[in-house]
């Protein structure tokens, strides 16, 4: 008995151990080969386990994983959000403990339902599955899913592929395998080969250029967000992206601001806006973030632009607690950090047409919504670029924003799309369709980032189909060990 609470309480710190392991897989740390050993670590001894077992396995791992890769939740609530350190302390552990249980049903069913044959295989099937379960349960948290690290290793070809579940499914798998490779089940040996050879075969790129490079500049106001909703605020917003779109040295096709540029509404900024374009030389479009209003008293985070622009775009995926408050009834005015700051936003419509600046065709993707691979392969097929403008001021000097940055490079590499990324404060970047930096600028300075995108025609297979096979796959693979449990 002693020696069984001993196994199951080393499996705990094992797990614990992992999920901080897949954080340093992750930028900025980008130690992608961690991500099988985490999986691997999470996987030994697990067939023999109980299913609460397990489950307190996986919520041990969920805790090292959002402890340490989601900590800068932290900065959010006690630094912008007005919160002493205890009650900020609070809502993080309770934000970090509740995420953690999306790892606890995950095992827990895995257990319930899987027995030990093939279990290798069903481990990574549940793993993958359980992503998915994260992306959409209670509006979705797809953040450091497994696979995302792997952009910078040999299994990023598998990306257009499947996308980020794809990797996700290849990594876990890699993990599960490994150990039962070190168990001297050699078979093991042979799916694990192909799966990191294939991506070698593959194409380096599924999309071809559409038109000339486009010369952009993007501008990167880094304005204090303490002050950003305040008359003094909105006065240094004015000045700083107008006199920053005057005093541009380059000739640009293409001039993009970040979210919610200018704190306010577009009817109010819209002399402002008008005042940049004319500022610009002909043939030179600008588009900004901007929160709009309409006459019904709703409000959207948009995108808009001024000069030869065609369209525009509302943000459809709203982050709960910054961009409207769940329970609104009851938790308004119980702390300051449930008082946004900005009205309640209203969802955009889930399609919604391309912008069309000049020449250059637009998918759109605002902050947050960049993190979602299907939503971003939606907004793709009809573009030969993405745009995602985002403020990224709420996670300070914390991984967030180079965590943020990652997936946006994911994205483009499974779309075959260059990404232009414009953000407050950092990090505003472009990057090829091969998920590259080109250019970046540096965090926390007021500067202008400019370069060249080239537009891309064709869809990858990820672009054509989204996710469902990569889930479906992990469903078969779970699908065995399901068989297998009912026999025995």
């Amino acid at each position: 008995m002693a020696d069984a609470r001993l196994t199951a309480t080393l499996g705990c710190l094992a797990a614990l151990l992992a999920g901080g392991l897949t954080t340093l897989s992750a930028a900025p740390f980008s130690l992608w080969w961690l991500g099988p050993v985490a999986a691997g670590l999470v996987y030994v001894g697990l067939p023999a386990l109980t299913p609460a077992q397990a489950a307190l396995r996986g919520w041990c791992y969920g805790l090292g994983l959002f402890g340490s890769g989601a900590s800068w939740v932290y900065v959010s609530i006690h630094d912008y959000g007005y919160t002493g350190v205890p009650l900020a302390l609070f809502l993080t552990a309770l934000f970090v403990a509740g995420l953690a249980l999306f790892f606890a049903a995950t095992l827990w069913l895995y257990r319930r339902l899987c027995g030990s044959h093939l279990a290798a295989l069903s481990f990574a099937g549940a793993w993958v599955l359980g992503e998915w379960l994260r992306t959409w349960l209670f509006t979705g948290f797809p953040w450091l899913l497994l696979g995302t690290a792997q952009i910078d290793s040999p299994l990023a070809p598998w990306a257009p592929v499947g996308g980020v579940y794809l990797l996700s499914l290849i990594t876990a798998l890699t993990g599960s395998l490994g150990v039962e490779l070190l168990r001297r089940r050699w078979w093991a040996a042979a799916p694990i080969a192909l799966l990191w050879l294939v991506p070698q075969l593959l194409p380096a790129q599924w999309t071809l250029p559409a038109g000339e490079p486009v010369r952009v500049a993007l501008l990167q106001g880094n304005l204090p967000q303490l002050i950003k909703w305040t008359p003094e605020g909105q006065r240094r917003a004015v000045d700083t992206y107008l006199s920053m779109t005057r005093t541009l040295e380059a000739e640009v096709d293409l001039v993009v601001w970040p979210e919610a540029a200018l704190p306010m509404f577009e009817d109010q900024a819209a002399p402002y806006l008008d005042r940049a374009r004319a500022s610009l030389p002909a043939g030179t479009e600008l588009l900004t973030g901007i929160l709009q209003r309409d006459d019904s008293g709703l409000y959207f985070n948009s995108v808009v632009g001024r000069g030869d622009v065609n369209g525009e775009y509302r943000k459809a995926h709203l982050v709960p607690f910054g961009e409207y408050l769940p329970l609104e009834s009851l938790l308004r005015g119980a702390i300051a950090f449930f008082d946004l700051p900005a009205p309640t936003m209203t969802p955009g419509p889930a399609n919604q047409s391309p912008i069309r600046a000049g020449e250059l065709v637009l998918g759109n993707a605002i902050c947050y919504e960049i993190i979602y691979a299907d939503l971003v392969a939606s907004r793709a097929r009809e573009a030969d670029a993405l745009l995602t403008v985002s403020n990224d001021t709420w996670f300070g000097a914390s991984i967030g924003p180079l965590q943020h940055l990652q997936m946006a490079r994911l994205r483009a590499l499974e779309n075959g799309r260059p990404v232009v990324r414009a953000t407050s404060n950092g990090v505003t970047a472009l990057i090829d369709p091969r998920g590259r930096i080109t250019a970046r600028a540096p965090q926390f300075e007021t500067t202008v980032l400019t370069g060249e995108i080239t537009p891309m025609k064709g869809l990858t297979p990820f672009t054509r189909t989204g996710s469902w096979p990569s889930w479906l796959l992990a469903a078969l693979l779970v699908v065995p060990g399901l068989h297998l449990r009912r026999e025995t």
